[in-house]
């Protein structure tokens, strides 16, 4: 059984390019400080590698 990451939304994706604003709608973030919980897998954690400006990962 593999672990789960939080993902919050910490910058606004308005002014960034259409690829960052794809991945962070694929996350299932809408909303500043929005916090998503989603399995740790490698596609998931790259998904935050591509964004890092815009995302954060929650330590419980």
């Amino acid at each position: 059984m593999e672990g789960k990451i939080k993902i919050k939304l910490v910058g606004s994706p308005i002014c960034t390019p259409e690829k960052h604003k794809k991945i962070v709608r694929a996350l299932g973030l809408r909303k500043l400080n929005q916090v998503v919980e989603r399995p740790d897998t490698a596609g998931f954690r790259g998904m935050v590698k591509k964004v890092p400006h815009l995302l954060a990962l929650v330590e419980e």
